[in-house]
C-alpha cells in the first residue's frame, strides 16, 4: 500500500531553479508557492503523510493540496468483488482471448460462452465482440439484459473500423438499437447503411484483424468492466454509459462521441367511432 497522499495520476516535480511545480493528471504544470517552508520538506511530506506533523508551514501546503483535489489520503488498491467475478464472453476468440487475459488480471472469473448459453448460472456480466457488422435482432435479446441485473457489453467491426458500444448496466442504460437507430438518424446514407447490416454485400480481401488492434478494443472494453465493477471513477470527458467509441484499426486511433437512449415511441391514438 502507497503511502503517498497524491491523487492517482498527480505528481509533484522540483524544477531546478523554480520550486516545485504539480504535474496534474492531463499533463498540465502548475507552480507551488512554498512560502518559507523547504521544498524538500515538502516533498518528503507527501511522500510519507506521517513525516514531519510539527511544522505548520508544511500543514498549511499539504491542506492546500487536499483543498484543490491533488491529495486523496491513504487508500487501498479497489479489488473486483466476488459477486460480479462471474464474467461471459461471447464471439469472435481474437477478442475475447486478449479480454479474458485483462480481466483475469484485474480479478475476474471470465468464461468464453455460445450465445444460448451465456446467461446460464445468472453472470454479472456479458460481453459479445463480433468481427463484423451485427445483424439485425441478433442483439434483441441481449439488450434487455440490464433489466435481469446482468451487464451488457458489445463491440463489432465494420471494414477498418471497430465500435465499442457503452456499457448498459442497469435499466434505461443505452442498448444496441439505440445506438442503431442514432447511427441511422446522423448519416444521410440511412438506406445504405441499413442495406449494409442487413446484407447480402460483397466484399474485397479481409482487412486481417492485427494483435495490437485486437488488444485495444480487449483493453478499452476490460476498461468499461474493471471500473463498473469496482466502483472506481469515471474517466475522460464522457460517462461510460453515455459515450460510442470508435476505433480505426489501421491507425489504432479512438474516438468518442456522446450518445443517449432513444425514448419510446408514444402509441397513435386510436380513432374514434
Amino acid at each position: 500500500m502507497s503511502r503517498s497522499r497524491l491523487a492517482p495520476g498527480v505528481e509533484v516535480v522540483a524544477v531546478p531553479g523554480g520550486g516545485l511545480a504539480v504535474r496534474t493528471a492531463d499533463g498540465e504544470f502548475l507552480g507551488v508557492r512554498t512560502g518559507t517552508a523547504d521544498p524538500h520538506a515538502v516533498l518528503a511530506r507527501l511522500a510519507d503523510p506521517e513525516a514531519d506533523r510539527e511544522d505548520a508551514e508544511l500543514s498549511r501546503l499539504e491542506k492546500a493540496f487536499e483543498q484543490a483535489g491533488y491529495l486523496t489520503g491513504t487508500t487501498r488498491p479497489l479489488t473486483w468483488p466476488a459477486a460480479r467475478r462471474d464474467i461471459r464472453l461471447v464471439g469472435e476468440p481474437r477478442l475475447t482471448v486478449p479480454l479474458a487475459a485483462y480481466l483475469r488480471s484485474e480479478g475476474a472469473e471470465p468464461r468464453q460462452a455460445e450465445p444460448g448459453t451465456a446467461v446460464e448460472g445468472d453472470p454479472a456480466a456479458v460481453v459479445w465482440c463480433l468481427d463484423g457488422p451485427v445483424p439485425p435482432g441478433l442483439w434483441d435479446a441481449a439488450d434487455r439484459l440490464p433489466e435481469r441485473g446482468i451487464a451488457w457489453l458489445r463491440c463489432h467491426r465494420e471494414g477498418a473500423l471497430a465500435y465499442v458500444e457503452p456499457p448498459a448496466t442497469a435499466p434505461g442504460d443505452v442498448t444496441s438499437a439505440h445506438i442503431r437507430a442514432r447511427r441511422l438518424a446522423a448519416t444521410p446514407a440511412h438506406r445504405e447503411l441499413a442495406a449494409y447490416w442487413s446484407g447480402p454485400r460483397t466484399a474485397g480481401a479481409p482487412l486481417p484483424l492485427s494483435a495490437p488492434a485486437a488488444g485495444l478494443i480487449a483493453a478499452l472494453l476490460a476498461g468499461d468492466l474493471t471500473r463498473w465493477a469496482t466502483g472506481a471513477p469515471e474517466s475522460g470527458a464522457l460517462p461510460a454509459r453515455r459515450r460510442l467509441r470508435r476505433v480505426d484499426l489501421r491507425t489504432l486511433t479512438v474516438t468518442e462521441h456522446p450518445v443517449l437512449p432513444v425514448p419510446r415511441v408514444a402509441p397513435m391514438p386510436g380513432q374514434a367511432g
